[in-house]
């Protein structure tokens, strides 16, 4: 693994960790043998899809081993920007954009705010790809006020979920003024945030002054984003530990990526580690259609393999939902394998997740 020669108050800093990301072909070369596809991606990707990683994510990468599955996600490759991918997919395959510049209404109780550009780490498949482009910045405060206007005035709307880029990288003082907005707005039951800071720079979490603004405006949940078992280290688990002591449950939510977490065994050691770190496999989620990421793409038989693998071998706390976002802003999917193979009447005939058949009657009195 590779090894960062600094103190160990330093490496446990988020701030020195986003000051010192790594955002040029010439700083990651000192630290990993670079493929000539990947020196290739990095200069064909500059302006359009950028690259940061922190020295801590790094630090989990194997720089011998091409294939290694952190390397595949931060790591660019010319694939992303050549024709066979470029032509497939849309940058805004859901369809987010929505009434207000930042804010998505597409579920009638449920929105989505994105308040920042800005990631710790640029993964490569991400499902806003298109925004990278724009520069790390924050939503004024005058474009949040607006979305909380919309919120205000859409009773409806019960859950709202803030993301970016990553939220959780604004400073408190923002954060706070956000969740005390929202908090005003009595049809607002939950919040939501989507970050991927425990995977990508833990030491967020070891800073008291954030988890007292989340406590404050408790309930508070967070949904998470750990791809493969390697991601969850002693640091990652610390930093869960420290957020569900302040009573914010953490959900992950994982997306299916061909050569990353693609094999049954992987996906089993992955939430099997989750429900050890008590965190909850929530979604597996199919790659989206996103411009500049359909290489990460499996097939859905694929999927379907790995939920049938799990079943049987892993209780059901940790056995995530296999869903299928539909382009165009359709919603979520749910998918299952078919245990189900016939039907006469009230007469079942099962598949169980040793493959043996049984048959069941089930009526109701």
């Amino acid at each position: 693994m590779i090894r960062f020669n600094v103190s160990k108050a330093e490496w446990r800093s988020y701030g020195w960790q986003i000051r010192n990301r790594i955002k040029t072909l010439e700083e990651l070369s000192r630290y990993v043998k670079l493929l000539p596809e990947e020196v290739e991606g990095i200069k064909r990707t500059q302006g359009l899809y950028p690259l940061a990683i922190t020295p801590y994510y790094l630090s989990l990468m194997d720089p011998e081993d091409p294939q290694d599955p952190i390397r595949l996600q931060v790591i660019p490759r010319a694939v992303e920007v050549e024709e066979e991918v470029q032509k497939h997919g849309e940058p805004d395959a859901l369809k987010e954009e929505g009434p207000v510049p930042g804010l998505t209404h597409r579920y009638p109780d449920r929105a989505l705010m994105t308040i920042t550009t800005f990631c710790a780490s640029y993964c490569r498949y991400c499902m806003r790809k298109r925004i990278f482009s724009q520069g790390e910045r924050a939503r004024s405060k005058e474009e949040i006020d607006r979305m909380i206007a919309y919120i205000r005035s859409h009773e409806e709307i019960k859950d709202v979920l803030i993301s970016g880029g990553d939220p959780l990288s604004l400073g408190e003082d923002k954060i706070d003024y956000v969740l005390r907005e929202l908090r005003k707005i009595k049809h607002v039951e939950i919040i939501r945030f989507g970050t991927r800071l425990p995977v990508l720079a833990p030491q967020r979490f070891l800073e008291d002054r954030l988890l007292d603004t989340l406590e404050r405006y408790s309930p508070i949940w967070i949904n998470t984003h750990f791809n493969h078992s390697r991601e969850i280290t002693e640091l990652a688990q610390e930093a869960i530990d420290r957020i569900l002591r302040r009573g914010i449950p953490v959900n992950n939510q994982s997306v299916l990526l061909k050569g990353v977490n693609d094999e049954p065994q992987e996906m089993l050691k992955l939430n099997r580690e989750l429900l050890r770190i008590k965190v909850k496999p929530q979604y597996l989620f199919h790659c989206d259609p996103i411009k500049g990421a359909v290489h990460f793409r499996t097939t859905v038989d694929k999927g379907l393999e790995i939920m049938e693998y799990l079943r049987g071998r892993i209780s059901g706390m940790g056995i995530p939902t296999y869903a299928v976002d539909l382009p165009g802003g359709k919603g979520k999917v749910p998918l299952l394998p078919n245990y189900v193979i016939s039907r006469q009447g009230d007469r079942f005939t099962f598949r169980n997740y040793k493959g043996e058949l049984v048959d069941y009657e089930i009526t109701e009195l």
